[in-house]
């Protein structure tokens, strides 16, 4: 029987009033094969509430990085001061990319890339098998709706013109029934499309912004969630909305949880699949 289990490190979010937050994610994920930190937050947060939490990172041996955003890698300049040999999984176009955001103002949200991994660094440009059973997802197809919160976000193009932001730098990851979406920039339906593995759960932040979708796209956006994949449980928070989480939920009542800073989560694989344990939150 495999066991897969996930701790949250950083997060908008925490009912935990020993841990910090910010406005960034960085889970922990452990397999039975690897220990993967899945994003790094926007600072050294994920590392002090890793020590509160009595999580040693310095085992860690794969970081992923799901896009080129400053609150999912910023943190990896410090993520390299306490670990010398983790893998760094990472799409090019994030790390050349520069990135500026214009909700509510105009700013940078480019990374701050630390100048002395080039030797850990494995960049992905399209959709491979990185290490026994991890999936890496690249170049993700735009067929179903785009996250309305993308029109406030740009990249810079190859004549230093801000453009929207099209998210060939994001990547998601699979492994164990396990999907990690990062934000879901590229739409939380196009990355389950794009992963042709079984997926029994999925982890990460939708990118749902209140006040973007209508209820009634919300509402219509569970009910497909819960027809296609009606045996897959979804955590989410970071960048999914207060509102936009009780709408969902009110379709997809246990099927879909919170996560926070401090929440993990071991998941045993039955025969029926993953099934989710809450063990601290």
């Amino acid at each position: 029987m495999k066991h897969i289990a996930f701790s949250v490190l950083a997060d908008n979010r925490t009912q935990n009033p020993a841990l910090q937050t910010e406005h960034g994610l960085s889970i922990l994920l452990e397999t039975d094969k690897h220990r993967i930190l899945l994003d790094t937050g926007a600072s050294d947060v994920f590392i002090r509430n890793a020590e509160v939490m009595g999580i040693d990172l310095s085992t860690v041996d794969y970081v992923f990085i799901s896009h080129g955003h400053s609150d999912h890698a910023g943190g990896l300049k410090h993520f390299i001061n306490i670990n010398e040999r983790a893998k760094i999984i990472v799409s090019p176009d994030a790390v050349r990319g520069n990135f500026f955001s214009k909700r509510r103002y105009q700013h940078s949200i480019t990374t701050e890339w630390p100048e002395d991994i080039q030797e850990r660094i494995i960049l992905v440009d399209d959709t491979q098998e990185i290490a026994d059973g991890l999936h890496i997802i690249a170049h993700i197809s735009h067929t179903h709706p785009m996250p309305q919160g993308n029109q406030h976000l740009f990249v810079e193009n190859a004549n230093g013109e801000y453009i929207n932001d099209d998210f060939r730098h994001e990547l998601a990851l699979y492994t164990d029934g396990l999907l990690f979406t990062g934000c879901a920039h590229s739409g939380l339906e196009n990355i389950l499309a794009a992963c042709s593995f079984p997926v029994n759960t999925v982890v990460g932040g939708f990118h749902l912004l209140d006040d973007h979708e209508t209820e009634e796209e919300l509402t219509a956006l569970a009910q497909r969630l819960k027809v296609k994949y009606p045996n897959t449980q979804f955590f989410t928070s970071h960048c999914t909305g207060d509102k936009v989480f009780a709408i969902l939920k009110d379709v997809m009542g246990d099927q879909i949880q919170p996560f926070s800073c401090g929440t993990n989560i071991i998941l045993t694989n039955n025969a029926d699949g993953l099934s989710g344990q809450r063990v601290r939150t």
